[in-house]
């Protein structure tokens, strides 16, 4: 197992003025053994920035280590990593066996080093059953499980997924995570994984790097980034509905941004006037969305009510109020955090 090290990470396609910069100067460290989640919408340069660990990607500025060794001029077979994509990348015509154990043939693994080190893999992922059996004869979430049983035979320092749920169907996500944490747990192994899907970042993650625009905003826990996040990008991003930022808040001062998930606001007899506009129900919860109706009345607000909690009716006006411990500010024109003690000054 290894550590990872990014030191002012950068990469640029072209060169000069036209040179198109993706990766503004990361810098992070992965623990040794620790499963951190790369998460950001599409087109932020996650996955850029995962497949420079790997080397399938030049480091334009800054460094990459594994280990404690800048591997920036290494070849992605001399940085002992193994790499979990998207598309399975099995090979049609072999065995689950076979494309298992390919890799292991092409750098001379003696046979039966092979065949214990396969048996180990499978028994772990639950596909003995199906080492004989080709690709076509598996379901997606069993060719996942085999992209990923080939990772383990390699026995590396450090695992990468590249966004490795993304064709699967929502019950299948759900049980490929749960199987990932569990692989996890037995293994130990370093692992970056890549993703642009908000809960499977907090679900998996034991840190989570968060990329807006090809920037770090918010490196730590699940905890940390859903409780106290760093910037409004944050905020919409992680939570789902998103929190509520406002600009108009009732007693907001000016340049400050007010945030509060829709968890956090309760319904009250005196508090925030809402017209309420329409209510969804998701089961044991409802979001109820809403209005101001103050000033020019723009401002959606959203609402979570749990399941016997009186459900408003649409049109009317109800009172909110934010639970005082769960409110969040944010400067207008930075978009960063502001601690509460030091909107005193202000």
């Amino acid at each position: 197992m290894a550590s990872i090290t990014l030191k002012n990470v950068i990469k640029r396609y072209g060169k000069g003025r036209g040179a198109n910069q993706v990766i503004n100067g990361i810098n992070a460290e992965i623990l040794d053994g620790e499963f951190v989640v790369i998460v950001g919408p599409s087109g932020c340069g996650k996955s850029t920035l995962l497949r420079m660990v790997a080397g399938l990607e030049e480091v334009t500025e800054g460094e990459v280590s594994i280990g404690g060794r800048v591997v920036n001029d290494l070849e992605p077979s001399a940085r002992d990593i193994a790499m979990v994509f998207q598309n399975y990348a099995l090979y049609p015509h072999m065995s689950v066996f076979d494309n298992m154990a390919y890799g292991l043939k092409i750098a001379k693994v003696p046979a039966d080093e092979i065949k214990t080190r396969v048996d180990r893999a499978a028994k772990i992922l639950e596909i003995e059953p199906f080492l004989k059996r080709t690709p076509r004869e598996l379901s997606g979430g069993q060719r996942q499980r085999v992209a990923m049983g080939r990772a383990i035979v390699r026995h590396p320092k450090v695992f990468l997924f590249d966004e490795p749920l993304s064709n699967l169907d929502a019950k299948l996500r759900a049980q490929t995570r749960i199987e990932i944490q569990k692989l996890h747990r037995e293994l130990g192994i370093t692992s970056l994984f890549v993703t642009h899907d908000q809960v499977e970042a907090m679900t998996l993650a034991e840190r989570m790097i968060v990329i807006n625009l090809g920037a770090m905003e918010q490196f730590g826990t699940p905890e940390e980034v859903y409780n106290r996040p760093a910037s409004t990008f944050v905020a919409s991003f992680i939570g789902s509905p998103p929190m509520n930022l406002l600009e108009n808040a009732p007693d907001a001062k000016p340049g400050i941004i007010v945030g509060v998930r829709p968890e956090h606001l309760d319904i009250t007899e005196s508090g925030w006037a809402l017209h309420v506009e329409t209510v969804e129900m998701l089961g044991a919860e409802r979001l109820v969305y809403g209005r101001w109706t103050h000033g020019t009345g723009k401002e959606m607000v959203i609402l979570r009510t749990e399941e016997g909690q009186a459900v408003p009716s649409i049109g009317s006006t109800i009172y909110v109020t934010p639970r005082p411990h769960k409110i969040h500010y944010f400067d207008a024109k930075t978009g960063k955090r502001l601690e509460p003690n030091s909107l005193k000054s202000q």
